[in-house]
């Protein structure tokens, strides 16, 4: 008996769908191409035109009235990504969305309760757990040939001076839009994959291209195109540094930089995967997903005589994005949320952590970053703690003061956190009070 192959429809034909999907959808055993959304197919970007063979609508709620459709992808930007994925599993279609997902956690709560009501599967296209450089940290942290790790550094940085002119750059974070959303929820879905949720988690802010510090306030000004973040794990001393730069002139950017009390791992270069893609490259071809020798990376090692001595570490083989894919089908089958190749309760820390890198200046502490420090001293819901808002931390660490009486740890977190310079005398009295 031939196992059931479900029908796929594709939302959006930008570059998420041209590269990232229908490619890997032809590719995968038990999935089909059955149609595309794009509301005005033009001369040179017409799905029509490309794939004639599949159905095509130029309105979703056409789409979502054909019963032959199982699973949506939806590559629009982030701004819709709520309304649609609500839309769509009310519809009683799974549903895959391009990240970023959603801009709070309290909006990938109210999802995943849907997903859930509706027994339909949900899930976020986190495709760089499959980057082979990745694969190769994951490798080379389970062989424990660098000791203890004590400092982890992942960097998405690019040499762009120029402001850029999309429709990325006309979104806020606000919005799940920006470089924190765009490219930071990769770099931190990875540092989810390797280290689990995090004790602490701050940020700063910063446009590079004008010299200066912002703090997310909403307006175009205050976005920024920097981030240098940091997520500490106190059960584990360990500090990840995450970060990402526009004006980074280096010939090769650095990507990983990892310290053990063994030795230390480098790497530059980014995955090749998205530029293989970009220049019409497919999965099945030979070479894909495979770094030149010039990026592999460099692990130092030392030795029993106190000495420290290099080697090339190579790439592992690449499993390529074709395995979300093949992960995703299988979910399909089995029905089962945890087949899923990103799980709904990870898409849920995941964004805990997002929302917990905008700080307020001089690293003043918000109840959206409490609640990723220790979640589990949280005495309020989480979703009335990650709606916070965090341009007024005075309000926000009244409530921490007036709600949060008896976790004397997490006020202890705070005050070691906090500039006590930059809140009211008296604020600060009565939190170190209750320490």
């Amino acid at each position: 008996m031939d196992e059931k192959a479900y029908n796929v429809s594709i939302i959006g034909y930008g570059l998420s769908a041209k590269v990232f999907h229908i490619p890997f959808i032809g590719l995968t055993k038990g999935l089909e191409l059955h149609s595309i959304v794009q509301r005005s197919p033009a001369e040179g970007n017409s799905a029509p035109a490309d794939h004639p063979s599949v159905k095509h609508f130029t309105t979703i709620d056409t789409m979502l009235e054909d019963p032959e459709i199982d699973l949506v992808i939806l590559t629009t930007p982030p701004d819709s990504h709520l309304e649609l994925t609500r839309k769509i599993l009310e519809a009683g279609k799974h549903v895959l969305t391009e990240k970023p997902f959603v801009p709070t956690s309290a909006d990938a709560d109210d999802l995943m309760k849907l997903a859930r009501e509706k027994n339909r599967l949900l899930c976020v296209y986190q495709n760089r757990r499959w980057d082979a450089d990745f694969l190769t940290v994951q490798h080379l942290l389970e062989e424990d040939r660098l000791g203890h790790i004590y400092e982890f550094e992942t960097h998405f940085d690019r040499y762009r001076p120029e402001n850029p002119t999309n429709w990325k750059a006309a979104m806020s974070m606000a919005e799940a839009g920006g470089v924190l959303y765009d490219l930071g929820s990769h770099l931190i879905d990875q540092i989810y994959v390797l280290f689990g949720m995090p004790s602490g988690v701050y940020g700063m802010f910063i446009r590079q291209r004008e010299g200066k510090f912002v703090y997310g306030g909403g307006s175009p000004d205050q976005e920024p195109d920097s981030i240098n973040a940091v997520l500490s794990y106190e059960n584990r001393g360990l500090i990840v540094h995450v970060r990402i730069g526009v004006l980074s002139v280096e010939s090769k950017q650095p990507r990983f930089w990892i310290r053990g009390t063994k030795g230390s791992y480098h790497k530059v270069g980014l995955d090749a995967q998205e530029a293989q893609l970009k220049s019409g490259m497919k999965a099945t071809d030979v070479g894909f997903g495979v770094d030149g020798a010039a990026y592999n990376g460099t692990v130092e090692l030392l030795q029993e005589d106190g000495t420290v001595q290099d080697f090339t570490y190579p790439n592992v083989e690449p499993q390529t994005y074709l395995k979300f894919y093949e992960l995703l089908a299988k979910a399909l089958a089995s029905g089962k949320e945890q087949d899923l190749p990103v799980r709904l309760n990870q898409l849920k820390e995941v964004m805990l952590m997002v929302v917990g890198i905008p700080v307020q200046p001089a690293g003043i502490v918000t109840l959206v970053d409490v609640v990723v420090m220790v979640p589990e001293l949280v005495l309020v819901e989480e979703e009335e703690v990650v709606k916070a808002e965090v341009d007024d931390f005075e309000v926000e660490l009244d409530v921490l003061v007036v709600k949060v009486l008896e976790a004397v740890v997490l006020v202890v977190v705070v005050v070691d956190l906090v500039l006590v310079t930059e809140l009211e005398d008296e604020l600060v009295d009565e939190i170190q009070l209750r320490s």
